[in-house]
């Protein structure tokens, strides 16, 4: 059986790695007492995958990773148990079966992830209209670095939605996932470089949920499973 969990990451615990989550629950796991599955071979290791690792300094309140097991307690249960023995700034918010194909995998379906940014000033009073002009543009160009080479891309596809909202924080729903990955800094960066150069420096980015698509619809990867 696989199941899905999800769960908060706050407080300090923003400056964890995302490798050291894995270790982080793996650890909770084996306290309480869950019976994963492991893979096979010279090396065993428990059959777990991350969604989208959260980059380090950031919270967030929709975290996923699937887990195998060969039996389990009802979920309400084992959210008990697992949040008994949480870290501060760590939370399992729910747990869900959901199938064991690998086209299903949690990291395999992410399409789209949204984020609230908060800025170290109070944004100036027309930003609400200079976000109309910013997505009002057909192309955005950016330079997006990896390991090997950077480019040019045009990332206005990858920007689904961008709004102010009422506490002076800003929101983007963006394209996630393996194929076209848009991280918050870079949407804010290309803001003010192409329409707001007096934006104010970013203090701090929260993630809100991961999102796979299903015919033409933006689902949390919580939806995508059932209770058990």
């Amino acid at each position: 059986m696989r199941i899905r969990i999800k769960f908060s990451k706050n407080g300090l615990m923003k400056y964890v790695s995302h490798l050291d989550v894995m270790r982080y629950f793996q650890k909770v796991l084996r306290r309480c007492d869950v019976d994963v599955a492991f893979s096979a071979g010279f090396s065993p290791h428990m059959l777990m995958s991350f969604a989208l690792p959260l980059g380090v300094g950031m919270t967030s309140d929709g975290e996923y990773f699937d887990l195998d097991v060969n039996s389990a307690p009802p979920a309400d249960e084992l959210i008990r148990k697992m949040n008994e023995t949480q870290a501060e700034g760590f939370a399992v918010l729910s747990i869900r079966k959901v199938p064991e194909d690998k086209a299903s995998k949690c990291m395999t379906v992410v399409a789209a992830s949204d984020y609230e940014v908060s800025f170290t000033e109070e944004l100036p009073d027309d930003t609400e209209e200079k976000l109309k002009v910013f997505l009002a543009l057909d192309t955005i160009e950016v330079v997006k670095k990896t390991k090997r080479h950077e480019e040019t891309v045009n990332i206005r596809p990858w920007i689904y939605e961008m709004k102010l909202l009422p506490d002076g924080k800003l929101y983007m729903l963006l394209s996630a996932g393996s194929v076209h990955h848009l991280r918050p800094e870079l949407a804010a960066e290309a803001f003010k470089n192409h329409i707001m150069d007096n934006l104010p420096p970013v203090s701090g980015i929260h993630r809100k949920e991961l999102y796979a698509s299903q015919n033409g619809r933006l689902l949390p990867l919580a939806e995508l499973g059932e209770n058990f």
